[in-house]
């Protein structure tokens, strides 16, 4: 992980704030975590611990008041209740000097509460637009998530990678890109080198350049993770090595050390399986879900995976109904809770390659065959199918939710999946007419009429003599037996 990386990573706390309410009846400060259909909000202590299921909104004045409108106007009582912002960084710290003061109330105390307090400003020219506020306030939520916009990109340096605009939201890789993550899958690209062109398979992401302009970062495919040297401060023990080559997690929490300024940073580290890049995430931007697959997490097995730690779990529902379990761990690059699938034997045998020849390319490595394909999780029947190389029939749907259909086969070289709608399909698997004969009688034995008697094989799309030789051949056809009937 580049320090670039690091800093990427520390964005969305700096850009954004911690909205702190104040129950005036139990006279206690918590954080909000959210507000349901239904006006109710939902809140957690102020604490460090939970600090990952605080609601985060983007610090733009104009967006946090639309938002907080939005938001109060949802609010069922909402004079019940006093609001207050503050930064992400320091919202545990900030909410405990809050309570202090409403527990001691002073004058001084009083200045600080009214710096920080929120409210509703009215917005005459919106009307009663309040039904659909809700989804409003969640749509303008989502749009904060955005830290790029498309005009900001320079699209002439995508053009010399070989890449635009359309073709990246053809297949949906321009939305994670202008949220701040990067491409979910290898992209070929081309460097220009001036005599000569570099081409390779590689992951994108936008990152901010210190004169304020948006750039373009690669992250190419390396060998294998460098686990041999530090990671901001943390050196890998054989137990995190073997994790880390085993299940891509290393399935503990570290403090990293941030390079410009020095602060320690508890983290988990995964590896990109992309690109073989040692991936770190801090702590506080670890989302757990209270369910996994129909399973409800109690706090003790929120905390596992919170930690890093991977966890069983028993009697999972999957899409087809039916009941499963396996192991779950907390992804630092994907940043989700992932399913564990056995991979050493993939490792090992990647490992092995590499070691065997030094001339080893990024498409020669073995590669994981994904559970899911365009939003699609694949069964278990599927799924064995699909990893062993054979192609298999799914039903998808688009992003406007209409259904298509097609075929997808696993390539265990290039890790990709290739898709083939069924007309595709049908017009690799079945000879074209043209074709037909062809086959039928050098690769089937059978045999043509108009060629019978041709004595080389029959080219693409022949089906009569091509020359005056096979017209001969053709001709002379062998004379039936005159002998004398048994």
């Amino acid at each position: 992980m580049s320090e670039e990386t690091t800093n990427k990573q520390e964005m969305p706390e700096q850009l954004s704030d911690i909205l702190l309410v104040l129950d005036k009846e139990k006279m206690k400060i918590q954080a909000v975590k959210s507000i349901d259909e239904n006006g109710k909000m939902e809140t957690v202590e102020p604490t460090k611990k939970n600090q990952n299921q605080f609601m985060r909104v983007d610090k733009g004045g104009d967006f946090f008041s639309n938002f907080f409108s939005n938001f109060f106007s949802q609010l069922k009582n909402p004079t019940n209740f006093t609001f207050f912002k503050v930064p992400a960084p320091v919202a545990a710290e900030k909410a405990e000097e809050l309570q202090k003061h409403v527990d001691k109330p002073t004058p001084q105390g009083e200045k600080v509460l009214k710096e920080h307090e929120v409210k509703a400003e009215p917005q005459p020219d919106k009307k009663q637009e309040n039904q659909n506020n809700m989804a409003t306030a969640q749509t303008t939520t989502e749009a904060s998530e955005y830290r790029y916009k498309p005009e900001q990109i320079d699209w002439d340096t995508m053009k010399n990678l070989g890449l635009s605009k359309e073709y990246l939201e053809k297949r949906n890789l321009l939305d994670p890109l202008l949220r701040g993550y990067k491409t979910n899958e290898l992209l070929p690209i081309g460097i220009n080198l001036g005599g000569s062109i570099l081409r390779t398979d590689a992951r994108l992401s936008l990152q901010q350049g210190e004169d304020g302009n948006v750039i373009v970062a690669i992250h190419g495919i390396k060998k294998e993770p460098n686990l041999h040297f530090e990671f901001f401060g943390h050196k890998f023990t054989d137990e995190d090595k073997k994790n880390l080559i085993e299940t891509g997690n290393m399935g503990r929490v570290v403090n990293l050390v941030n390079s410009k300024t020095g602060e320690l940073m508890p983290s988990i580290i995964s590896i990109d399986r992309l690109t073989n890049d040692v991936i770190a995430l801090r702590t506080e931007f670890i989302k757990i879900p209270d369910e996994i697959k129909g399973v409800k997490l109690n706090d003790e097995q929120k905390q596992t995976l919170m930690e890093g730690k991977p966890l069983y779990l028993e009697g999972m529902i999957s899409s087809k109904g039916t009941e499963f379990s396996a192991t779950v761990q907390f992804n630092a690059d994907k940043r989700y809770v992932e399913f564990l699938f056995d991979r050493s034997n993939n490792n090992q045998q990647a490992q092995t390659n590499q070691q065997n020849t030094q001339q080893s390319n990024q498409q020669s490595q073995p590669q994981e065959a994904p559970r899911t394909f365009r939003g699609k999780e694949l069964d278990d029947e599927q799924y064995n199918k699909f990893k062993a190389g054979q192609t298999i029939y799914v039903e998808l749907k688009d992003k406007k939710d209409q259904p298509y259909k097609g075929y997808i086969t696993f390539d265990k070289d290039t890790g990709k999946t290739n898709f083939e709608f069924p007309g595709q399909y049908k017009a690799r698997v079945e000879p074209a007419e043209t074709h037909k004969t062809q086959t039928a009688v050098n690769s089937e034995g059978k045999t043509n009429e108009a060629t019978k008697n041709v004595q080389e094989p029959l080219k693409s799309g022949q089906q009569r003599p091509k020359n005056e030789k096979q017209q001969e051949q053709q001709d002379n056809k062998p004379e039936k037996s005159k002998g004398r009937k048994m």
